[in-house]
């Protein structure tokens, strides 16, 4: 028989998982486009319609195309900002608002309360007419006195 050792550990390289991604794994496909899209969609009216001398216009961009290439590049919690921007869409399109019970607060008699303010006992309109009716007896009595 054969002494050899037998074993069936295999090392996995460190780029195993970097199948479709560019530079080496660094970048993914979907966010690199995304970034030269939003690039060039914000990069072209910046060169073109700035008329500004040349170093100003480098400034410029520089300044509002770096932090947006390596937002689109880097992507937001594990997705591209188009993503990112799918899902934000979707919570404000479905979100829900979750009422919960109040502690301590009677519930039965703010259900009588609205059922006296439908039928007009303490109708906003009622309370003024009432006090504007009692003030003018105040007035026609104290002219009297």
């Amino acid at each position: 028989m054969d002494d050899r050792e037998y074993s069936n550990i295999y090392q996995i390289p460190a780029n195993y998982t970097d199948a479709g991604k560019l530079f080496g794994g660094m970048l993914e496909v979907r966010n690199t486009v995304e970034a030269c899209i939003l690039v060039a969609l914000l990069g072209y009216p910046e060169l073109v319609w700035l008329h500004v001398p040349a170093t100003i216009k480098i400034v410029i961009m520089v300044v509002t195309l770096m932090p947006l290439s390596v937002a689109a590049l880097m992507g937001i919690n594990g997705d591209s900002l188009g993503q990112f921007l799918f899902h934000v869409l979707l919570y404000l399109r479905d979100k829900r608002k979750i009422h919960m019970r109040r502690v301590g607060y009677n519930y039965e008699e703010s259900k009588t309360r609205k059922k006296r303010m439908v039928s007009g006992f303490h109708s906003a309109e009622g309370n003024t007419k009432r006090h504007h009716r009692n003030h003018r007896r105040t007035v026609r009595k104290n002219i009297r006195d």
